[in-house]
């Protein structure tokens, strides 16, 4: 299928920006960093928790424990998928007992790769509290699930995709908006 980016919606400005507040943020609503752990979702939500942890330790003098989560196994849609499942690799090397968890992802849609990540993670333990924190909030939630902290809502049509590009995987910086184009035949 073919895509039709019809806006840039954050820039690399922007997304700098906005990884400098939801740092500011979290260590607000956690009042401080003690007992606090980052966990992204892969891909590109664990190249934004490493920001933020970046961001937090260049705020507060201290570095903040960050993994990478993979949901692959836990997504409840994956047994139905057509294609073999591409399975990451999770990096937690920390205990989240009793742990501030700050549950980082790019974009909240429909709220079941939360919901994964979620079910994932008590496999690790079982932490005080877990926050969600999004860098878009783009809509069409079909299950109960809110982000604590938002980058940037960005309201969509269901025809429309939001694509957050990183330099990490995309050697760019940027959100955009696209649209799918029907092929000619």
């Amino acid at each position: 299928m073919e895509f039709r980016v019809k806006a840039k919606l954050v820039t690399s400005e922007d997304l700098r920006r906005i990884v400098t507040r939801l740092a500011h943020e979290i260590i607000e609503r956690n009042r401080g960093i003690n007992d606090l752990v980052i966990v992204g979702l892969l891909t590109r939500g664990a190249y934004l928790a490493h920001r933020i942890a970046k961001k937090i330790e260049e705020i507060e003098g201290k570095p903040v424990p960050t993994g990478d989560l993979d949901v692959t196994l836990y997504r409840d849609d994956f047994r139905t998928r057509l294609k073999q499942p591409d399975v990451q690799v999770t990096n937690i090397k920390f205990q989240i007992d009793e742990k501030n968890v700050m549950l980082v992802d790019d974009v909240l849609f429909t709220g079941r790769t939360v919901r994964a990540a979620l079910d994932a993670l008590m496999d690790f333990g079982r932490p005080n509290r877990i926050h969600l924190a999004v860098l878009v909030d783009r809509g069409h939630r079909e299950l109960p699930i809110k982000a604590d902290f938002v980058g940037k809502n960005i309201p969509t049509s269901i025809g429309e995709e939001v694509r957050v590009k990183l330099t990490e995987v995309d050697q760019e910086d940027c959100v955009y908006l696209v649209e799918a184009v029907e092929e000619e035949k």
